[in-house]
């Protein structure tokens, strides 16, 4: 038999408990009512990062409690490390900005690359829209058509600085490979790279598959262009006939490097917020934003500009870029060898 005093205790704990529930979910719908949540976004205007920033600016607050207003806030420079930098060490610390970056966050900071004043595992890892894989274009008036061809040829490539995966894997190539990318630095994002290629400045670019798409979705199929190489370790179905990074290899430990870099593709189109954010708001950032993947809205504009959703949670984004950690040291210093630029 339970005694009236037992059963009294009883309901006394639940009701607190549920009322702590409730309390806990009050705060955090009072914490972004009224409130602007910055959207840093590490590069200029117009490529595909930005793209993807901007479609989830448009739908991700209906998914947050208290729906707070979106501001998505371009600040380009060094590859993302100015963006990451700034979310690092300057922006608030309590869930109020959200932020993307370049893929290769994790591998730069391993490596040491210069510019580097973040740790990608402090991060709060939010989630992912779709993988990102980086492609090398050539004008089809170069007689540079294959790998083959650009490994007895130099052929020009349009840059856009130190840090991102435009001019990191290019240069990976030439190391690892013989190829003879020649970067020509510079270029304020992918569009106006793609535009020094319509004007004949430069030979061709290396940008996000998904970039290319969306600037100029007749490219490749018009034949205007010709796909060198895909970033990535397995041929994607979009493109069935475009060798992988990782065919290059000439054995096992070329194999295990090239496959090291081009692992950065899985991370993708993510987005994080600062160190020191409360746990249970990084919770209500990572459900809103799966809420948002989910979004038949979302879904439509995707699909309408022939983009990619393939999302990742931010629990198992957060695994991923922490794997990156795991290296072991002989084929991190390999690693390094090839992928830093002159």
């Amino acid at each position: 038999m339970i005694s009236k005093r037992a059963l009294g205790q009883g309901l006394l704990a639940v009701s607190m408990v549920a009322t702590c529930g409730f309390c806990t979910a009050h705060a955090q719908d009072s914490f972004y009512k009224g409130k602007n949540l910055d959207l840093v976004i590490g590069y200029p205007p117009g490529g595909s990062n930005d793209l993807y920033a901007r479609l989830l600016a448009a739908h991700f607050s209906k998914h947050i409690p208290g729906n707070p207003a979106i501001v998505p806030r371009n600040m380009p420079g060094a590859g993302s490390f100015v963006a990451v930098n700034y979310m690092t060490a300057s922006a608030p610390k309590d869930g109020s900005a959200v932020a993307i970056g370049a893929p290769t966050l994790a591998i730069d900071e391993k490596l040491g690359t210069s510019g580097v004043r973040y740790k990608t595992a402090e991060l709060n890892w939010v989630g992912r829209i779709a993988p990102l894989v980086n492609i090398v274009m050539i004008k089809k008036t170069s007689p540079v058509r294959t790998i083959a061809d650009a490994q007895k040829q130099e052929v020009t490539l349009a840059g856009t600085g130190a840090g991102s995966t435009v001019g990191i894997y290019p240069t990976v190539m030439n190391n690892m490979f013989g190829t003879k990318f020649k970067l020509v630095n510079g270029y304020k994002g992918s569009n106006e790279a793609m535009l020094a290629v319509e004007r004949g400045e430069v030979d061709g670019h290396s940008t996000a598959w998904e970039a290319l798409k969306a600037a100029h979705p007749t490219w490749v199929p018009d034949g205007y262009v010709n796909l060198l190489v895909q970033f990535s370790t397995k041929r994607i179905a979009e493109l069935p006939n475009v060798p992988t990074a990782v065919e290059f290899a000439r054995n096992d430990e070329e194999k295990r490097i090239i496959e090291a870099i081009v692992s950065a593709a899985e991370v993708g189109t993510s987005f994080f917020t600062t160190p020191g954010v409360p746990a249970a708001r990084v919770e209500l950032l990572r459900r809103a934003f799966d809420a948002t993947m989910a979004d038949p809205d979302l879904k439509a504009d995707v699909s309408r500009i022939r983009g990619a959703l393939d999302p990742m949670k931010g629990e198992d984004l957060q695994k991923l870029v922490a794997q990156v950690a795991d290296l072991p040291p002989d084929l991190t210093e390999k690693v390094r060898k090839v992928y830093q630029q002159n």
